[in-house]
């Protein structure tokens, strides 16, 4: 996973196996995670995957996801090793504690209070650790029939929301997760991406496979307003991306909570929006901003300036400012070049593969047209059956006819 985040002044970036964590405000030496040196899964560890509780040999190391604290003191990451990593960035960078998952992850958030963080896995469950006893093992919260792909909470840390393989959002109570407060349905493909927009504690953004962007009032599950992005793009995307399957990997919000943006994989722009209030909240289309390279994570800084890290080796990070109604590039902003020089070293250690491989293809449903098929072979079998039916009359007609003969020939002899 090649992902990017705000943890107070701090830029966070995870690269193949390594967290990277670099001053933008400071000349303070970047702090560097290597899970692949980290400490290794005790042989007495419990493993679901493990049949004689031997350590992981399978994992790669890789980073799967990472979460930061609302405050920004606080930053966690899980691996394909199962590590579960927790680290405190002020006043210095520190490993506070490595614990074990028992399924690999795909999502975590802290709470608000951030006395937990919650970790979603591959096999639908959410488990729940303790950042104030940083060396508990997780409890089971909650889970899923299918895999969970994202996972967030109400600003008031009341419910649990999560998003599922099989097109579900689930809004559940925090203190009692079986107590379901609502489900949020209608997407086509699988949900892909959660917010809670700052400033709008009762509204909450979706994104999924099928393209489109969803505003619901979460409590109720009703949906307020689905916008497809193929649609918004379809006037200036190139042939190209025309092509592409519009699959929303992102979405961001603006510390204000007054600027929406949103990436979709593998395609070259950023499409923004705005929340409107006035009434019952709407998303508003606002710019579409497009992009030298593809974009490989997105993210705001504590200013509310959009960071966009993107596929290149040359010039991997861009920075965007809202001034006067529209989004212009900070080129020359000494902030992105001072972050850009110290993640190069880890960047081009990354093949250009690697970087853009999709998260999500695997993750989209086959449908087969059986039906077709089945049309197909009704008509050819009653085709045959005509044919059957064709031949046997007239072999009835040849029988009924030479009988006839025979009996005119035997009445001729008699006379």
């Amino acid at each position: 996973m090649t992902a990017v985040g705000f943890c107070g002044e701090w830029f966070i970036f995870t690269c193949d196996k390594k967290l990277v964590a670099i001053h933008t405000k400071k000349t303070r030496e970047p702090f560097v995670f290597d899970c692949s040196t980290a400490e290794k899964r005790p042989k007495n560890t419990k493993d679901d995957n493990s049949d004689d509780g031997a350590s992981e040999e399978t994992g790669t190391d890789k980073v799967l996801a990472f979460a930061m604290s609302p405050s920004g003191k606080l930053v966690a990451l899980t691996d394909d090793t199962k590590r579960l990593v927790l680290f405190h960035c002020e006043p210095s960078w520190q490993c506070i504690s490595i614990r074990w998952v028992m399924r690999r992850c795909t999502s975590m958030v802290f709470s608000q209070a951030e006395d937990e963080l919650l970790v979603a896995d591959k096999s639908g469950d959410v488990y729940s650790f303790s950042v104030v006893e940083p060396q508990k093992e997780g409890k089971l919260k909650m889970g899923h029939l299918s895999m969970l792909l994202a996972v967030t909470m109400s600003l008031d840390d009341k419910y649990i929301i999560t998003a599922d393989r099989d097109e579900k959002i689930r809004v559940s109570h925090l203190r009692c997760p079986y107590n379901i407060q609502s489900f949020c349905l209608g997407h086509q493909q699988f949900v892909s991406a959660l917010l809670v927009p700052s400033g709008h504690s009762h509204c909450l953004l979706s994104g999924s496979g099928d393209g489109t962007v969803k505003l619901w009032e979460y409590e109720s599950g009703r949906r307020l307003q689905s916008l497809d992005l193929k649609e918004l793009e379809e006037t200036q995307s190139s042939e190209a991306d025309k092509e592409k399957k519009t699959t929303v990997c992102r979405i961001a919000s603006s510390p204000d909570g007054c600027h929406i943006a949103v990436q979709c994989e593998r395609l070259s722009t950023i499409q923004f929006f705005t929340l409107d209030k006035v009434g019952e909240e709407r998303l508003v289309p606002h710019t579409r901003l497009s992009l030298p390279h593809c974009p490989l994570d997105i993210t705001f800084d504590p200013k509310g300036c959009l960071w966009v890290l993107m596929d290149s080796n040359d010039a991997p990070l861009q920075t965007y400012t809202h001034r006067q109604g529209s989004w212009e590039c900070d080129a020359d902003s000494p902030e992105v070049n001072t972050v850009t020089e110290a993640l190069k070293p880890h960047w081009e250690t990354l093949e250009a593969s690697a970087r853009t491989n999709s998260s999500f293809e695997h993750l989209y449903k086959v449908s087969f047209d059986n039906v077709t098929a089945y049309m197909q072979k009704k008509q050819q079998r009653l085709e045959e059956q005509q044919l059957k039916r064709t031949k046997m009359l007239k072999a009835n007609n040849n029988k009924k006819k030479a009988k006839k003969e025979t009996s005119g020939t035997v009445t001729q002899s008699s006379t």
